[in-house]
């Protein structure tokens, strides 16, 4: 399989942001973990982040016919990108939504997910484990 993750805006300053919710790991910390996962073996694994709305949705655009899944952690785009949710649900790829942190048992505007409808599955609370149960999900699809 072929897997996309992105992570939105903040995420590349995992480690040293809010580190009390989020953890001491950098992205690239949670990145080497995953690929070195042992059911990250015969795929190919794609890792991108960006702060920007606008980009998140091209590269979105992009994974069309490229990709086989997706796993998304959009950061705050979660709780009011409407345009990342139509990318989402036009691109008609299986997409795993991802959270590091609890969404639900955090502040009243993080309560909200405007792109859990078109998600496959929602992760939230599990840290980097969240990306590991993505990328499980999006296996079983192929088999």
């Amino acid at each position: 399989m072929n897997i996309l993750v992105i992570n939105g805006p903040n995420l590349n300053l995992l480690g040293t942001r809010e580190p009390d919710v989020y953890g001491h790991e950098t992205l690239s910390d949670i990145e080497k973990w995953l690929n070195d996962q042992a059911e990250s073996d015969g795929h190919h694994i794609e890792w991108y982040q960006s702060n920007h709305e606008g980009n998140i949705i091209d590269r979105l655009h992009e994974t069309m016919g490229n990709m086989d899944g997706i796993i998304i952690n959009p950061g705050a785009l979660t709780h009011y990108s409407f345009a990342l949710r139509d990318a989402i649900a036009s691109v008609n790829i299986p997409t795993v939504e991802v959270h590091l942190s609890d969404i639900y048992n955090r502040e009243v505007f993080r309560k909200v997910s405007v792109i859990k409808d078109v998600c496959i599955k929602q992760i939230s609370g599990k840290g980097k484990s969240g990306y590991l149960i993505g990328l499980n999900k999006l296996i079983s699809l192929s088999e």
